[in-house]
């Protein structure tokens, strides 16, 4: 996935919104066309409604499965066109030839030979679908970084994708007059022609015209085959982690409940207003049920787009999406009453209002997951347009299906028969009472959603302001071990490393790497550095008792030892409850610049120290490689520990290349504390646990026969790489079993780094950050 942001804060030209708009037009006019033909396969080719349900289900659940999976191919897609263009083009000549075919349909052949041939065509066409409009969609959550914009991009789109359905509803007309087609069926073979063949041309547009910088060079996933495969978990993690994000989550669920309760009755209002209306006779309904859609669409296009897209910029997203479906909320009940036998014309007055709910449901839903993107951005350091479109776009694609089954139980429910010329009175009404209480349920389930959306135009402009400042300087990828104005690397020495005592992995499968993983896990580690800070907090915020004894509970069985960082801020809870647990512990005192914190830290440990809770007392972490306090001061605070807690052993710790030159700060502690990570200094995986053993050697050549504990190393599994070290999940398997085997085999003191996920970090030491947990930042176990 991109690590960097591929949006621009300038204005975007007019004309290439309406390239993206054109799009928009073939995405939406595939699916309104397909719901207008799909009647015929009831009206006139004799389906019966558990086929009809079945053909809108199964297709958008396969559609629904390979979205996310084109999602992290575009994200991850390295080429001179970028990440986007070359699969829009694709897609688009795919489900425009599959469209034509699909429904090349023949009353001769009977309904289970058109059934079948129609489903697996089906697929093709979804498929294609998902190759077009994923990375299609993710295009225009890059057009633009700037709040308004965005909205004015997704008004343009949706002002040109809405003429779809101004248009398509005119099939109907075309479709049963005689004059132009002796039958439905064939008017529908025809017309898809027409349909595959323009809206194939139309999506080509933005691969054509949207130009996108190449990605050649970026740091992307490999796109293997045996790589995507095996990249279903990363995808599926990637789902999961996306839907944690609060407002994508309550964006996903107002969609899922309004698209989807009025794709449930969009077909009813065809049979509502031959059957209620005009009492059967499709002939006498003429151009009427063609009105209803198309007349709500031109209302769309010319009334709600521009109203919204203006409520949008005056009141925000959130009261803009609540007012627009309150206002189809009244245009469902109205049409309640409007449809009149006789007075066909009625129904008319409701359609301004009944047009507000879908009609700014996607321009201001695509605008707020494109903030929600950027939010994302901040936590995780990566640009994940594709997984959060095909997230977005699964979960509309996954209710169409469900809708599709409704659909069909609804007209099975109500007995309505296909083959009658007239309905019963009974199912009539029932189509009736669907059609405007359904999308009236799921409307208002929609607004109670997003009622505390918290996503405002001034959080997205601090969201926007934190990424620009990351763009401008640049958050290495590192830990506080790695300012790289002073990082040691061994890599240039002429090294023999020790590698005798590794695990041979190069006739491993990932599965086997897993179960050593296991195993090394189950026998334990001498410690482990804990990790308080849960998901949505920072440095300073308080930790409650609480959080820290869940955490402790899940790494009690796998440790013997606990290491914390601070004294301060609910961190003194950490030594507590690993005693209570029969835990040893390494007490850290964190102190920096702010000598007033530092006075806090210090007596907080020392009283920790009296209180027997401190096995270890550890001064200070990496200030000297921080460069925020001389050796001097480290050395003051070092004595005065010491001084106040006579009989417990007193540390600094710091970067081995830090302590091997500081022979007076050695000589004051009681036991070395070293920090050493192969992977901050670039080295191969195959190597690592071989350049931690050197490490650690230089240590030893100074240490005057002092004990050495490692205070941290470990290896990341997501993130930039370092040279020569990658992070991925299967290398830091590798690199714990390694080093679990090497400080058991030698009962060597060691703490491995870290024990959960903390996402916090990203705002502190770039993408690799919060990927050092063994757990995640849930508690899950990582590597299972």
């Amino acid at each position: 996935m991109s690590n960097s942001t591929t949006t621009t804060t300038s204005k975007v030209p007019f004309g290439d919104k309406v390239a993206f708009g054109l799009g928009m037009l073939a995405n939406q006019m595939f699916p309104a066309a397909l719901g207008i033909f799909m009647v015929v396969l009831v009206q006139d080719l004799g389906f019966p409604g558990w086929m009809w349900g079945v053909l809108f289900f199964l297709p958008r659940v396969f559609d629904s499965i390979t979205d996310p999976i084109m999602g992290f191919i575009s994200d991850n897609t390295k080429s001179r066109w970028g990440r986007r263009r070359q699969y829009v083009m694709l897609g688009a000549l795919v489900m425009g030839i599959s469209f034509v075919i699909m429904w090349q349909l023949y009353r001769e052949n009977g309904v289970d030979y058109n059934f079948t041939y129609f489903l697996l065509w089906s697929f093709v066409f979804y498929l294609g679908l998902t190759i077009f409009s994923v990375p299609y969609v993710a295009m225009g959550y890059e057009m633009s970084n700037d709040f308004h914009e965005r909205t004015s991009i997704m008004a343009v789109a949706q002002w040109i994708g809405q003429w779809a359905w101004v248009i398509a509803p005119w099939f109907w007309v075309i479709m049963y007059d005689q004059g132009w087609f002796e039958s439905a069926d064939v008017a529908t073979r025809t017309l898809a022609v027409w349909v595959g063949v323009i809206c194939m041309v139309f999506a080509m547009v933005p691969a054509i015209f949207l130009k996108s910088k190449s990605t050649v060079n970026e740091d992307y996933s490999p796109l293997t085959v045996s790589n995507i495969g095996g990249s279903l978990k990363e995808i599926l993690q990637g789902f999961k982690e996306a839907f944690k994000s609060p407002p994508f989550r309550k964006l996903c669920i107002a969609t899922f409940f309004i698209f989807n309760a009025f794709n449930t009755i969009a077909a009813f209002s065809f049979f509502i207003v031959v059957y209620y209306l005009f009492n059967g006779d499709a002939g006498a309904a003429g151009i009427w049920p063609t009105l209803f859609g198309s007349l709500g669409a031109l209302i769309t296009t010319f009334l709600v787009i521009p109203i919204v897209t203006k409520m949008s910029k005056i009141m925000g997203k959130k009261k803009a999406f609540l007012l627009s479906q309150g206002i189809s909320v009244i245009g469902y009940i109205m049409l309640w009453f409007l449809f009149i036998p006789g007075k066909p014309f009625m129904f008319i007055f409701a359609l301004p209002f009944f047009s507000f709910g879908i009609g700014s449901l996607f321009v201001l839903m695509m605008s707020m997951t494109a903030d929600v993107i950027d939010l994302d951005e901040i936590s995780s350091g990566k640009r994940r347009e594709g997984v959060f479109g095909a997230i977005y776009w699964w979960m509309v694609k996954f209710g169409f299906a469900i809708a599709g089954l409704l659909s069909g139980a609804i007209l099975s429910i109500v007995g309505f028969d296909a083959d009658a010329a007239v309905q019963t009175e009974g199912a009539v009404t029932g189509l009736r009472a669907f059609y405007s209480g359904v999308p009236i349920l799921g409307t208002l389930i929609a607004i109670y959603v997003m009622w505390d959306y918290d996503m405002t135009e001034e959080r997205a402009n601090e969201i926007r302001a934190e990424l620009d400042k990351r763009k401008e300087k640049p958050v290495a990828s590192t830990s506080s071990y790695y300012p790289s104005e002073q990082l040691m690397s061994l890599l240039g020495a002429d090294l023999e490393l020790d590698l005798a005592s590794d695990v041979e992995f190069d006739t491993k499968s990932e599965a086997d790497i897993q179960k050593l993983f296991a195993e090394s896990l189950r026998e334990g580690m001498h410690g482990m550095c804990f990790s308080p800070y849960s998901e949505g907090q920072d440095i300073g915020d308080i930790l409650t008792e609480s959080q820290i004894r869940q955490r402790m509970q899940v790494i009690e069985p796998y440790t013997k030892w606990v290491r914390s960082f601070s004294c301060t801020d609910g961190n003194e809870f950490i030594p507590k409850v690993a005693r209570e647990k029969g835990l040893k512990t390494m007490v850290g005192a964190w102190i920096g610049k702010d000598k007033a914190r530092n006075e806090k830290e210090i007596e907080g440990l020392i009283a920790l120290g009296k209180a027997g809770m401190v096995d270890i007392a550890a001064v200070g972490n990496e200030v000297l490689l921080r460069n925020e306090l001389s050796e001097a001061e480290i050395l003051e605070y070092l004595n005065r520990v010491k001084a106040a807690l006579p009989g417990i052993r007193v540390g600094y710790v710091d970067a081995y290349y830090q302590l091997i030159k500081r022979p007076e700060l050695l000589a004051a502690c009681d036991v070395i504390l070293t920090n050493c990570y192969p992977f901050w200094e670039g080295s191969d995986i195959h190597k690592a646990a071989g350049y931690l053993k050197r490490m650690y050697q230089l240590t030893q050549e100074v240490s005057n026969g002092k004990p050495i504990i490692i205070t941290e190393t470990g290896w990341p599994n997501k993130g930039s790489k370092r040279e020569a070290a990658e992070p991925s999940s299967v290398n830091a398997m590798k690199y714990f079993i390694n080093v679990s085997k090497w400080h058991r085999e030698n009962e060597l003191s060691l703490f491995y780094f870290t024990s959960f996920d903390e996402s916090w970090k990203l705002h502190h030491e770039g993408d690799v950050g919060a990927g050092w947990g063994i757990w995640d930042q849930d508690e899950n176990l990582k590597y299972e």
